[in-house]
């Protein structure tokens, strides 16, 4: 009888085993080696203000988890679009972030035509960072001292009342169109170029009031100089912990305008990164002390994965989406 040898057969199939294990290396050390150089984070804004302290100080801790220096690099103009768009177009390897604040997010999509992003489209959710309480505050000379007060003031006297924010599509300017809209009021919109000069326009009187964020005008309530009528989120905030909700006050129970400063990758960028990013970074917010850093700047750390703040872009997109079109805000292109 012919005997029939499978030795050729085992080998070839020995060998093809080997050469897929060796074809699955690079990828595999390219994933668990990430990251290998320096990571940047674009930050679409000017050195100082929220939206760059935050990614700084959780890039400072990534920086010693990794081994790897993060970088962060301001990119202004354009009401924070073009570090938006560079943003967006980076390479999706991992070493370019975008940290943006909820305006660039799910505001500035509505109030500009000719984009050269898509938000959905070109960027991916990695973790919500931190979120922060806003306060509607006016000049004492506001005969007001309470919400429901001041809504009945601007329907007995449509037009004179006004408030200034940093910027059309801020979330200081959707907040009081938001107003405006849940309660049929005519007032003014007095956009500046930074929070300084709209804060310091109310303290003047040139102004009536503005949605400020609380580390802005804490210290201005405390001396009297501006009096705080509601916080603008769904729970009172432990800074001032007399101050009412905007939604308890005047009976707007889905009053909700607080600021979030969120950490995005472009679109494309290999998954494993961006839940390594994400987990990495979830870790370095339960610091206590970057916890109390953070509250000391009036923000509270989050932490909230990419499923979760994809969830949220997506309901809050609808929602200021709503705002701009009823209240037919257009900002130019």
């Amino acid at each position: 009888m012919k005997t029939v040898s499978i030795r050729p057969a085992f080998a070839f199939l020995a060998s093809a085993v080997l050469l897929s294990a060796f074809a699955a290396t690079p990828a595999h050390s390219q994933s668990t080696a990430w990251p290998a150089k320096p990571v940047h984070i674009i930050v679409p804004f000017g050195a100082g203000g929220a939206a760059d302290l935050m990614p700084r100080l959780v890039g400072e801790r990534l920086s010693a988890m990794w081994g790897q220096q993060v970088l962060v690099e301001n990119r202004t103009g354009a009401a924070g679009n073009i570090g938006m768009n560079a943003g967006a177009k980076a390479a999706p390897d991992g070493y370019t972030l975008l940290s943006a604040p909820n305006g660039n997010l799910v505001v500035n999509p509505h109030l500009y035509t000719k984009l050269p992003y898509d938000v959905f489209r070109d960027l991916k959710p990695v973790i919500l960072i931190a979120s922060v309480q806003n306060v509607l505050v006016v000049n004492p000379s506001v005969p007001a001292n309470s919400v429901r007060e001041l809504i009945a003031l601007a329907k007995a006297k449509p037009g004179t009342l006004t408030f200034s924010s940093s910027g059309s599509g801020s979330q200081a300017h959707m907040a009081g169109e938001l107003l405006k809209v849940m309660e049929g009021l005519d007032m003014v919109h007095v956009p500046y170029t930074a929070v300084a000069a709209a804060v310091k326009d109310v303290l003047g009187g040139q102004v009536s009031m503005i949605f400020a964020q609380m580390p802005a005008v804490l210290a201005h309530i405390k001396s009297g100089k501006l009096r705080a009528l509601g916080v603008a989120s769904s729970r009172r905030s432990d800074l001032l912990p007399d101050t009412p909700t905007i939604a308890e006050d005047a009976k707007l129970s889905s009053f909700e305008a607080i600021s979030w400063y969120a950490l995005m990758a472009p679109a494309g960028t290999p998954a494993e990164i961006v839940a390594k990013v994400s987990a990495d970074a979830a870790k370095v917010l339960q610091a206590p002390e970057l916890r109390e850093k953070l509250r000391s700047m009036g923000a509270e750390a989050s932490g909230e994965g990419p499923a979760a703040l994809a969830a949220r872009m997506k309901e809050e997109s609808a929602r200021w989406g709503e705002v701009v079109r009823k209240a037919g805000i257009k900002a130019a292109d």
